[in-house]
């Protein structure tokens, strides 16, 4: 089981008992938003380092549409992942476990601060 499946988990827990029928989507919606916010760290990171090096290898308008392109696909992913049977398989999982919970305001934050390191490295560059 992956650290996002764990995330995945413990989202979909903290939110099935206040809102049972939208705990899914949530949980759903809270990984893309963070795998496509380390995409972005990522991106940034290596636009810059990059640009340093002075390398030219793609250009800023193709890659923010790679980067939405991604996006659209780790959405889609996680859309599938999440919403069959695998769920049911790794909540099985998750149960026999009995991981860690983490708390909710940490797992909110860990997107804010992927984005907030983002902006800092795209202004440094």
């Amino acid at each position: 089981m992956t650290l996002f499946d764990q995330l995945f988990f413990s989202v979909f827990k903290h939110y099935k008992d206040a809102k049972s029928k939208n705990a899914n989507t949530v949980a759903t919606v809270y990984v893309s938003v963070l795998q496509c916010a380390l995409l972005l760290l990522l991106g940034v990171f290596f636009a810059g380092f990059f640009n340093q090096m002075q390398m030219n290898t793609i250009s800023q308008d193709k890659a923010i549409t790679l980067y939405i392109l991604a996006c659209v696909f780790i959405v889609f992913k996680n859309w599938m992942q999440y919403a069959g049977r695998k769920r049911k398989v790794l909540n099985a999982k998750m149960l026999k476990n009995k991981s860690l919970s983490y708390s909710i305001w940490l797992i909110w934050m860990l997107p804010l601060a992927c984005l907030s390191l983002a902006a800092i490295i795209y202004q440094a560059v």
